[in-house]
């Protein structure tokens, strides 16, 4: 064979390569960031031959200012905090799901939230993980006993120690229950307390950040305690650092979930509604509930048997069942209220 030959085929080899991959299909997904672990993602993408491109946010008006700036058709997957499906199913974003072709009677029967995901008699999303917006702290430089009472959020005594979540939803929602307001039921007329004790919140607090730097905070010991954090948190650094920890105090915690349902227009439905189905898979379930982003509890209840005994305990698999009778959801407030209560989160920020 000679070297005109052996280039021809080589240039050939190359060529039907190069083709290979032009025709691996792709899907677009918007996620949260879980999502983006590649020890999670990467099983669906070999055993589907597709290549996943995952753009991650935080935030629902985030999310739909990112569709609104995108072109029908650029998205085919949707995680979305579930309190939110039925806002972005009356503005067409999401379809419906095949119920047949769910996991439903493996998940757990708290968090299927059907007021939520099925509007009309149609399934829209599905619950794929949940935790707790409550307090994490150092076990080892507080006094664990006081997490007990939720008043700690203001406590003096750890003036200066403390690191807030800066999300107003569940932020808000830990202030009303420590007035005793269910987040169901905030009115307008609760907004000057709640924006008073929240006011007292910074006033002890060093500062106040997103996921990442609460993370780092108190991973790093800049700070002691976090205030609306929880598994999120501490569950995945619980092998490096075990004297971090979280609790659910007395009067309670925030509970929030995220959903995961297709897009209206996607251009390729079946391969999407395969990737919800991954997703709700035992399998895939433990690895987003174990994801290196954050780790949450899953929603499919037979991923205890692809975790591990140390990873069980640190979700705490064993308490939920009191967890999720002392935890109370996001407020859902319409949009009137939700501007006012982001106004007051504003106004906090900037204090």
């Amino acid at each position: 064979m000679n070297k005109t030959t052996i280039a021809s085929l080589l240039s050939a080899s190359l060529l039907l390569g190069a083709h290979a991959a032009a025709a691996q299909e792709e899907l677009n997904a918007l996620v949260w960031c879980d999502h983006t672990d590649p020890a999670f993602i990467e099983p669906f993408e070999k055993a589907n031959n597709v290549k996943v491109n995952l753009k991650d946010y935080e935030g629902t008006g985030t999310a739909l200012s990112i569709i609104e700036q995108s072109q029908p058709g650029d998205w085919d997957v949707f995680v979305v905090d579930g309190i939110d499906v039925p806002r972005v199913v009356e503005a067409g974003i999401l379809a419906p799901l095949p119920e047949d072709a769910l996991p439903t009677a493996d998940l757990f029967p708290a968090i299927v939230m059907p007021e939520n995901h099925v509007i009309d008699g149609k399934t829209y999303a599905v619950t794929e993980k949940f935790g707790y917006n409550t307090i994490s702290y150092n076990k080892n430089n507080v006094d664990v006993a006081d997490f007990q009472d939720i008043a700690v959020m203001w406590s003096e005594k750890y003036k200066g120690r403390i690191a807030l979540y800066d999300y107003y939803l569940p932020m808000i929602g830990l202030v009303a229950i420590s007035l005793g307001i269910e987040t169901a039921n905030i009115q307008e007329s609760d907004l000057p307390a709640i924006r008073e004790k929240l006011f007292a919140m910074k006033d002890v607090a060093k500062q106040v950040g997103e996921v990442v730097s609460s993370q780092t905070a108190i991973a790093t010991g800049e700070v002691d305690i976090l205030v609306g954090g929880g598994e999120w948190v501490t569950a995945g650094l619980t092998g490096e650092l075990p004297h971090l920890d979280w609790v659910i105090p007395e009067q309670g915690a925030v509970r929030w979930s995220q959903s995961v349902g297709v897009f209206a227009d996607s251009g390729k439905p079946d391969l999407a509604l395969k990737l919800v189905q991954y997703i709700l898979s035992p399998e895939g379930q433990a690895r987003l509930a174990t994801s290196s982003c954050y780790w949450a509890m899953p929603a499919n209840s037979r991923a205890a048997e692809h975790l591990s005994d140390q990873q069980r305990a640190a979700l705490r698999w064993d308490d939920q069942e009191k967890y999720l009778a002392n935890a109370q959801l996001y407020p859902a407030p319409d949009a009137e209220l939700d501007a006012k209560m982001q106004d007051i989160w504003t106004e906090f920020l900037q204090r």
